[in-house]
């Protein structure tokens, strides 16, 4: 399970370093939707999803955890399988409570952190992006975008599905080269909430008894 969240979740979904854009092929359509989902989020001053997050491998996902995410401009709080991350927009907080560890890290730019939006922007450099039509997703008529490696980067595809009347991702699949898959599925979504000011803060203090290490 650590493994899981290392790759998929606490190190962010990865990303390669590509070469030319001009290598690229970005659908008009499929641009203008992922902008205006990046450009709503961001107008916000803050959000939150409730998400469930599910893992598997040959295409099928065997385990389903639910999850908590909030946000403020580049800062975030995570929670999933028993373990928080905070970024408190300069170092990434890893939390394992069954371990009672802490793990201290700089961000690492050639990896893109954790966010229902990440694929929002990262697409513009690394990827191929193609409109494929309208799918249903938990009853909602979703807009479904696929997202290609210009490089190889370990991912087959990306798959994201948007609900364009609401500028809102409702999910986002991840397929490994090596067949493994992971989808985010947002189950509530709420913003511009009155959230406490120390909700992205990493107080050492409530730790006393967790071995924190610094990478």
């Amino acid at each position: 399970m650590k493994n899981i969240i290392s790759k998929i979740i606490l190190s962010g979904l990865v990303v390669g370093t590509v070469g030319l854009a001009s290598a690229q092929k970005i659908d008009a359509k499929a641009k203008k939707i992922l902008d205006d989902v990046t450009a709503n989020y961001n107008s916000k001053k803050n959000s939150y999803f409730k998400f469930s997050f599910g893992s598997g491998v040959n295409g099928q996902v065997s385990k389903t955890e639910p999850g908590i995410y909030y946000a403020a401009g580049d800062k975030y709080k995570l929670k999933i399988m028993g373990t928080e991350q905070i970024f408190d927009g300069n170092k990434i907080y890893n939390i394992n409570t069954e371990d009672m560890e802490v793990t201290v890290a700089k961000p690492n730019g050639s990896a893109a952190m954790f966010s229902p939006i990440n694929y929002l922007t990262t697409y513009r450099k690394d990827y191929n992006v193609t409109y494929n039509g309208k799918k249903t997703v938990d009853g909602v008529s979703a807009d479904f975008i696929k997202l290609t490696p210009v490089k190889d980067n370990g991912l087959e595809a990306v798959y994201i599905f948007v609900n364009s009347a609401k500028k809102q991702m409702l999910k986002l699949e991840q397929h490994g080269n090596n067949k493994d898959i992971a989808i985010i599925a947002i189950k509530e979504y709420k913003e511009n909430q009155n959230l406490d000011p120390n909700m992205f803060i990493f107080d050492k203090n409530k730790f006393k008894n967790y071995i924190i290490t610094e990478l």
